[in-house]
């Protein structure tokens, strides 16, 4: 199995990427799938990155489900 990584920020031409270890990398925005975004999961493998469509909707949900939380807890009783 490849290094996954999530993406951070688009910076020009090319994308900040996290790694698994919280290191941080930078590649050229053409070399990521076309639909890649912001919060987006990708998996590098032989050289190549592809989007983690499964992962990707689990950590949207996830950070979906703890900004709500956030909110909730703001509210006055």
């Amino acid at each position: 199995m490849g290094m996954r990584y999530i993406i951070d920020r688009f910076e020009g031409r090319f994308a900040v990427l996290e790694a698994e270890n919280g290191e941080y990398i930078g590649v050229e925005r053409a070399r990521l799938p076309d639909q890649a975004q912001e919060g987006s999961v990708v998996l590098h493998e032989l050289g190549r990155f592809t989007l983690d469509q499964q992962a990707t909707q689990e950590r949207r949900a996830l950070m979906r489900e703890k900004l709500d939380s956030l909110w909730k807890k703001g509210e006055p009783r």
